[in-house]
């Protein structure tokens, strides 16, 4: 594969994190299944992933064209048997769920996406979430948030300030609203962990 036709795309963040939430994922999942992962990006942690969880199937998606074929280019260029090919995904699609009907998950995965997107992404995201997992079910969110009204950092509350300034329908969100609409769905809450760059993983349970 040459650098001209080359499609793969890169996030440097990817690098810093990937192993951190490496590290919680093996805590959480349950033993083997299929995990479907929403906004995949650039496919590197698809990839990643895969590569180290044989015994599950990971399902990439992505509703922009160019990143699914950078999701494809990574598949080649880190072929993994168990990383799927993307799927055509837009939670602001109410109907979303209805090409997985037939497939049974175990867990939903979904990183650095909802504070870059409207709202109303985040609420198409839990719904589904809340209506393709079955009980004991994992949903796992990663990126930024407000905790008690409040930036936790200097840093996040520059990011969320650059965010707005880019579409105001963007930004990072209070944790408990997440929870609480998640809660709605009928998850449960059972913890944050701190992760790299003033993230958090957060993450849910399907009662």
């Amino acid at each position: 594969m040459t650098s001209e036709n080359d499609l793969r795309q890169y996030a440097p963040a990817t690098q810093r994190n990937r192993d951190s939430i490496f590290k919680i994922l093996t805590s959480i999942l349950p033993p083997k299944g299929n995990i479907l992962e929403i906004a995949s990006g650039t496919g590197e942690h698809a990839v990643y992933f895969a590569s180290k969880l044989k015994n599950y199937q990971w399902i990439p998606s992505e509703p922009d064209e160019m990143r699914k074929k950078s999701i494809e280019a990574w598949q080649k260029f880190c072929p993994s048997s168990n990383c799927q090919s993307p799927i055509n995904i837009n939670v602001l699609n109410s109907s979303w769920t209805k090409k997985l009907k037939n497939i049974e998950l175990i867990a939903i995965v979904n990183i650095n996406m909802i504070h870059i997107s409207p709202w109303e992404a985040c609420l198409g995201l839990v719904k589904g979430a809340g209506s393709l997992l079955t009980s004991g079910g994992i949903l796992y969110l990663y990126g930024p948030y407000k905790q008690g009204g409040k930036h936790t950092a200097t840093s996040n509350q520059l990011f969320d300030e650059y965010l707005c300034a880019q579409n105001q329908a963007w930004g990072v969100r209070h944790l408990e609203d997440v929870i609480e609409i998640s809660q709605q769905q009928g998850f449960k809450f059972m913890q944050t962990v701190n992760m790299p760059a003033n993230n958090l993983s957060v993450i849910f349970e399907k009662n």
